[in-house]
């Protein structure tokens, strides 16, 4: 097993143990809007890049809808297949459900027909991450090639505090987050 992938799996348990521990009513209440001054980065009308989380992750459904409420246009990572490079797809009413079909990695994405479209700020799940803006995701790289193809896009990072660890390795490839945003701190980088 390469050192990332113990590194992955590692995080992942530590994660899970500390999103457990939370009780349902804090987790309720977490995540429920973005920070003032993470918003106040973000122009009116900028299309926004979310995900929806896997178990664990930070939940982004109220920034959806926070997002939504004020004008954003929403959008979701789309994948054509499991070899296809991922793409951003219109999410037109975060409120129904009826827009989503399960994707190839067995996540809801938007559906085939959606308009196809950039978002200018992008909100990234990830296992853990450094100050300085480093991160370690699941390990596809796919928010990383992304975001190499579309430089002067605001990407950040979406994490419980308990993910926050004090170095992490770093590839050529790696892209660094502009901000992490977690239950208690704005992290600027």
């Amino acid at each position: 097993m390469s050192d990332k992938s113990a590194l992955r799996t590692r995080l992942r348990a530590d994660r899970k143990a500390a999103v457990a521990a939370l009780p349902a009513a804090t987790k309720a209440l977490l995540f429920k809007r973005p920070p003032a001054p993470l918003a106040a980065r973000i122009a009116p009308g900028t299309a926004i890049g979310l995900y929806h989380p896997l178990a664990d992750e930070a939940p982004t459904s109220g920034y959806v809808d926070w997002f939504f409420e004020i004008g954003h246009v929403i959008a979701l990572p789309w994948f054509a297949d499991r070899g296809a490079a991922m793409a951003f797809r219109r999410w037109d009413n975060p409120h129904d459900p009826e827009l989503l079909e399960r994707g190839p990695f067995g996540i809801v994405q938007p559906r085939a027909d959606a308009a196809l479209l950039i978002p200018r700020a992008m909100f990234v799940p990830l296992l853990g991450f450094t100050v300085g803006g480093d991160r370690i995701g699941q390990g596809a790289g796919h928010y990383d090639r992304w975001l190499a193809a579309h430089p002067g896009t605001l990407a950040i990072g979406m994490a419980w505090d308990s993910q926050l660890v004090d170095s992490l390795p770093s590839e050529p490839h790696d892209i660094r987050l502009d901000l992490i945003v977690t239950p208690t701190r704005l992290y600027e980088t």
